[in-house]
């Protein structure tokens, strides 16, 4: 196995919250990729996890949030193409490919040399190994799709840099055609609340977060123009919650009245 660092080891977290989903509610989340793999992960990541059944949720209903963009997108765009940033051990493609359109999974090197251990790139994949706050993965991506409408997609990365870093990108995208930006966010309660309580409870308190956003319009308002919030909605809306614990529901709710954690989605004009 490749040697993962403190941020990186993260990425075993959102894969077993769709393996926990996808066996015990497949209506929030069905991941049968995940559920192949589970074998295949390091012999102490699945039995000693000891999350409890809200922040499982929370990460397989991250990845119900972004297949329900990404399959928006590819219905009006279905020859773009999905950048998936910091993919980590995503395994969205086999969930929302629609058999034509190009993926491209950007990531830390040793991050991808252990994701080609376990899923292989399909024919219309591209791993790039790279930081997604640097410009080589986009102009790979462009010297080959020049003109495709572009869907960007970051999953649980943001927290793990600082707001300069999150501007920084936005502004390296601009120029580059369409493109749209999907992502995860917190606000100010609830990265306290990340920090004192949620990565303690999934196993990774040292892993240190930064970044967190009030409105989508204040990161707009300092990206110096040509930015649009298409949606900035509560993490939950479109969540299902039928058999989960009453405690598990109770955070939900309460995230989504407090805006606490949720979803972003901007375009690049």
């Amino acid at each position: 196995m490749a040697e993962l660092g403190i941020v990186e080891d993260t990425l075993f977290v959102p894969m077993i919250g769709r393996i926990y989903a996808s066996e015990h509610f497949p209506g929030l989340l069905y991941d049968e990729k995940a559920l192949t793999l589970k074998c295949k992960l390091p012999d102490d990541i699945v039995e000693k996890d000891r999350q409890s059944q809200y922040t499982l949720i929370a990460s397989a209903s991250r990845s119900a949030n972004m297949d329900r963009c990404i399959r928006d997108f590819l219905g009006r765009d279905p020859d773009g193409a999905v950048v998936q940033l910091g993919c980590g051990l995503e395994t969205t493609f086999f969930r929302c490919d629609n058999g034509r359109n190009r993926w491209f999974s950007v990531d830390l090197p040793n991050v991808i040399a252990y994701r080609r251990t376990l899923i292989p790139e399909s024919g219309r994949e591209t791993y790039i190994s790279g930081s997604a706050f640097e410009d080589g993965w986009l102009r790979q991506v462009r010297t080959e799709m020049p003109d495709a409408p572009l869907l960007l997609v970051a999953s649980g990365l943001f927290y793990y840099f600082t707001e300069d870093d999150i501007l920084g990108l936005l502004r390296m995208l601009k120029g580059n055609g369409k493109i749209e930006v999907v992502f995860d966010t917190v606000n100010s309660q609830g990265m306290t609340m990340m920090r004192r309580k949620h990565m303690k409870d999934v196993g990774h308190a040292d892993a240190k977060m930064y970044f967190h956003l009030d409105k989508a319009e204040d990161l707009v308002k300092k990206s110096d123009g040509d930015v649009e919030v298409l949606a900035d909605e509560p993490f939950y809306r479109f969540i299902p919650r039928k058999g989960l614990k009453l405690s598990t529901r109770i955070s939900m709710d309460i995230s989504d009245r407090l805006g606490m954690v949720r979803m972003v989605h901007l375009a690049i004009k």
